[in-house]
C-alpha cells in the first residue's frame, strides 16, 4: 500500500502551458464515493486504471493503484460509474524540481483548472510556481469524487 501526500491549488493563469512537457487526455469516473474507500476507474490515453482511495487524514491518505484493460475501464465508465464521468485534460509540468499535475476540466466544469502537486513528506517545503492560486487541500468541494457526483465548487 503506498501512502499518498498531495496538495491542491486553484489556478490563475494558463502559464502551466508554456512548461508542459506532457498532456494525457483522461477520463474518469467513480464506483464509490464513500469517505472509507473512494473506487475510481480512469482511462489516461490507452492506458486503464483502478484505483482505491483511504479517507483523508490531513493531506494523507492510503492508495492503491493497478493497470487494467482499457477495454474493461471504457466498460466500466459506460456501464457502472456513479454520476457524472469526468473529462480532462492533465499538464504536466516540472518545477523547482517537483512534478505538478494540472487538471483542466471539460466536463462537467468546463473551465476549471485545479494543480496538484504529491509531496515525499507532509512537512516537504517547495516554490509555488506562477500560475499558483489558492489553495484547496482539504476542500471536500474540489475532490474529483465530489465533482462527479454533482457536488460542484
Amino acid at each position: 500500500m503506498a501512502k499518498e501526500i498531495e496538495r491542491k491549488f486553484l489556478v490563475v493563469n494558463d502559464s502551466y502551458k508554456s512548461l508542459t512537457y506532457k498532456t494525457i487526455n483522461i477520463m474518469q469516473g467513480y464506483i464509490s464515493t464513500d469517505k472509507r474507500a473512494v473506487v475510481r476507474v480512469r482511462l489516461s490515453d490507452e492506458e486503464a486504471f483502478l484505483t482505491i482511495k483511504g479517507e483523508n487524514h490531513g493531506i494523507v491518505r492510503d492508495e492503491w493503484e493497478y493497470p487494467i484493460p482499457a477495454a474493461d475501464a471504457k466498460d466500466m465508465l459506460e456501464r457502472i460509474a456513479i454520476g457524472t464521468v469526468i473529462s480532462k485534460t492533465r499538464y504536466l509540468v516540472d518545477f523547482e524540481g517537483f512534478k505538478w499535475e494540472i487538471d483542466e476540466f471539460h466536463s462537467p466544469l468546463d473551465g476549471l483548472t485545479v494543480a496538484e502537486i504529491e509531496l515525499p513528506t507532509t512537512d516537504t517545503t517547495f516554490k509555488q510556481p506562477p500560475f499558483i492560486g489558492k489553495e484547496v487541500t482539504g476542500n471536500p468541494a474540489y475532490y474529483n469524487s465530489s465533482i462527479a457526483s454533482g457536488k460542484l465548487p
